[in-house]
């Protein structure tokens, strides 16, 4: 039986293209230039590129980008896009988890829960990064994003509280203390029109942890930020309210 990851991105591209959270690409490639100090012959590595939003507006101001993804329907819509931008972008299939780049990129990004957070092991999560980091130069730089721990957690033991029923809090929450992973289900209709019901199985990190693993990877130096969509900066503080954290990581 195939992930949910996978089935999910077998036949999406135009339903992903018209999500809500699809439509801040250029405010979010306006900080990541920053980060980069306008460079343009920083060599860019976009981990989990899906139709290539980032991948194509990056290279629509000039930097060079090879974008990877799990899905080759997603590629091939990415494709179709950076043809139509008239921009050259190079786009590969293969899975995060088993990165073969030694040293090549002098940035990475991974956002919009490219990959990290979504598989079943903190173990296969954990590889990414490893490869994302053995992929990059010295210096070199991680920008992503990925689910915050301090969200589902805060609100679980608030809603404990505040529940007139210990019990009944139990059956509204699908979020594991023990392992912060959310078990839900996730409804949608796919580009042929069918309705679609997929279990998923994601992986929260509150920033102690990210902080962390990244440490142990040798980067040296780790912010953490809330991630407003279309709206990335180091001046956005994150708390329990923000679903989403964005990382900087340094080597």
């Amino acid at each position: 039986m195939k992930k949910w990851y996978k089935a999910l991105f077998e036949n999406y591209a135009n339903q992903y293209e018209n999500e809500d959270f699809t439509k801040g690409t250029k405010g979010e490639v306006d900080f990541i230039e920053a980060e980069i100090g306008y460079r343009h012959t920083v060599r860019i590595l976009d981990v989990g590129c899906g139709t290539g939003r980032h991948s194509i507006e990056l290279a629509k101001r000039g930097y060079r980008v090879l974008g990877i993804d799990l899905s080759e329907n997603m590629l091939a819509r990415a494709r179709e896009n950076a043809k139509l931008a008239d921009v050259d972008v190079e786009f590969l299939q293969g899975d995060a988890r088993r990165l073969n780049f030694r040293g090549e990129f002098d940035l990475a990004i991974m956002l919009c829960e490219g990959a990290f957070p979504l598989m079943e092991t903190d173990e296969m999560n954990f590889k990414i990064l490893k490869g994302i980091a053995r992929a990059l130069t010295k210096p070199g730089k991680l920008i992503m994003t990925t689910l915050n721990g301090l969200f589902p957690l805060f609100h679980s033991v608030k809603d404990f509280i505040n529940s007139n029923s210990e019990i009944a809090s139990s059956f509204d929450n699908t979020f594991d203390l023990m392992t912060f992973r959310d078990l839900s289900t996730y409804e949608f209709t796919d580009d042929s029109g069918k309705l679609k019901k997929f279990e998923c199985n994601e992986r929260y990190y509150i920033p102690s942890e990210m902080t962390w693993l990244l440490h142990s990877l040798r980067f040296k130096k780790v912010d953490i930020f809330a991630c407003p969509l279309g709206e990335f900066s180091r001046h956005n503080k994150l708390t329990t309210e923000d679903y989403e954290m964005l990382v900087v990581a340094e080597k």
